[in-house]
Order: structure tokens, then sequence, then C-alpha cells
């Protein structure tokens, strides 16, 4: 057997640190992603019922939940909290500056602005929570629903209430607010209510609510993904290393020895 060249030895070793790097970096990527309060519809379909689910993480540091208030976009009129354990809940109602006339003919002067859900006891940082709502979502294609979300705890606070300007990056910004994108509403048939074109508008628009969703849950499963590959690669580039560190290089024959021949 050959000994490990000193070149062989640093290609090793630079590919063990390169595995390594690459895991950390997507460690950092998904605790970032899941530090944030971010909203995942199960559906969002224009003029649809829909289940806005909230994730809750840690947002004070170290500091425990005790208080979420969630403000409702002013395209819709009310939501229906599901009931939590480990929270109480209540709807802030609001004076409309007038009255309101609905789809379906209806007339409101009042409208649920906010859900303001109440820790029974304070949500430890190290855990997550999920809150979840049920709203009808507006007939309007192509719209962009955020939902500012104050995050109280027992030492501080966060105000997810960050909106991205036109052309900025939404990952950019430091507390932004849980936000989806209403999509073209199904037909009968369980397409588009349109031609070909304009499935693939909504296409684009369901691609589009799954990334301003800042939970990302498939997103967090691809990171883990990736997470575990390259903690797979440490660990391969760890096992060569100590492999070619501990070959012991095979015995030259001696210059010149006869070989003696066998009986």
């Amino acid at each position: 057997m050959k000994k490990s060249s000193p070149l062989s030895f640093r290609r090793t070793l630079s590919a063990t640190a390169v595995a390594g790097g690459t895991a950390a970096l997507m460690l950092a990527g998904v605790t970032a992603a899941s530090a944030h309060v971010g909203v995942t519809p199960d559906k969002t379909d224009a003029n649809s019922y829909a289940l806005l689910t909230f994730g809750i993480p840690h947002g004070c540091d170290d500091s425990g939940t005790t208080k979420v208030t969630i403000t409702l976009p002013e395209e819709l009129n009310d939501a229906q909290p599901t009931v939590n354990p480990n929270w109480t809940v209540e709807k802030v109602v609001e004076q409309l500056p007038e009255p309101k006339k609905l789809a379906d003919g209806a007339t409101i002067t009042k409208r649920t602005s906010q859900i303001v859900y109440t820790a029974k006891a304070p949500l430890n940082p190290e855990l997550r929570d999920a809150l979840v709502l049920s709203v009808k979502l507006p007939d309007a294609a192509g719209t962009t629903l955020h939902f500012p979300t104050l995050q109280n705890c027992e030492q501080g606070q966060t105000d997810w209430s960050e909106i991205a300007k036109d052309g900025q990056d939404p990952h950019s910004l430091k507390a932004p607010a849980p936000s989806l994108t209403v999509t073209a509403a199904a037909s009968a048939d369980g397409h588009g209510s349109h031609a070909s074109a304009s499935n693939e508008t909504g296409t684009d628009a369901a691609q589009a609510s799954s990334v301003s969703a800042t939970t990302d849950d498939g997103a967090q499963a691809r990171s883990w993904a990736g997470l575990v590959a390259g903690f797979g690669g440490l660990a391969l580039g760890g096992v060569a290393l100590m492999r070619s560190r501990t070959r012991k290089p095979a015995e030259a024959p001696v210059p010149g020895a006869a070989s003696v021949p066998k009986k």
C-alpha cells in the first residue's frame, strides 16, 4: 500500500473543512428561518375559507412569550380563532368610519381588527407554538395580505410588522409581517376559473405565497435535508482523514537480496 502524500492529506483536510462549513451555514439558515413569526395557509384560493397557522417561535431572545396580537388586513372583516389550551383568546372589534357593503349585498358597520392571544403561562423561548385562525379570503387573486403581529414577552417585545417596499428584498427585513398571496379561485373541475394562461398566473401566485409565508415549512425541510447531507460529508471526510493517517507503509524489499524459493 502507498503512503499518503502531504498533498492528499491536505486535500482530505480541505474537503472535511468544506463539508463542515457547509453544514454550519445550513444550520444557520434553518435557525434564522424558524426565528420569524410566519403564517402558513391550508389554501389560498380567492373567495374560499382558509385555515391560517401562525408559527410562534422565540422573539425576545431568552424571554418567554406572554401575548401575541395579530392584526387583520383591511380586506378581511372577521376571523374565527381556533381554541388552543395554552392561551386565552379575544377579538378586538372596531367601528368602521362608514358602512361597508359586502359582495353578498349585506352591509356591516363593524369589523374584527385584531385577534389577541394571551399565554396562560409564558411560552418557553426554546419551544414553538401554533395559533390557527379561520378566515374567508377576498375575491381578488393576486392580492397580498399582511398580518402585522406584535409578540410581547416577559422582557421586551418584537413587532413583526415590516412590509417590503417595491423592489425591496423581503428577506432583508429584520421583522417581516407574516403574509400570503391570494390565488385564482378553483372551479368545479378543480382547475382555475380562467384559461390556461390564467392557470399559470395562479400557479405563480401560489409559489409566491409559499415563499412569503415566513414559517416556510417546506424550505425548512429542504434545509434540514441539506444539513444532514452536509454532516454526512463531514463524517465521511473525517473517516477518510483517519484512514490516511493510520495506514502503515508496506515494507520495501531490501536491494540485492536474493529471493528464497518456496519448498
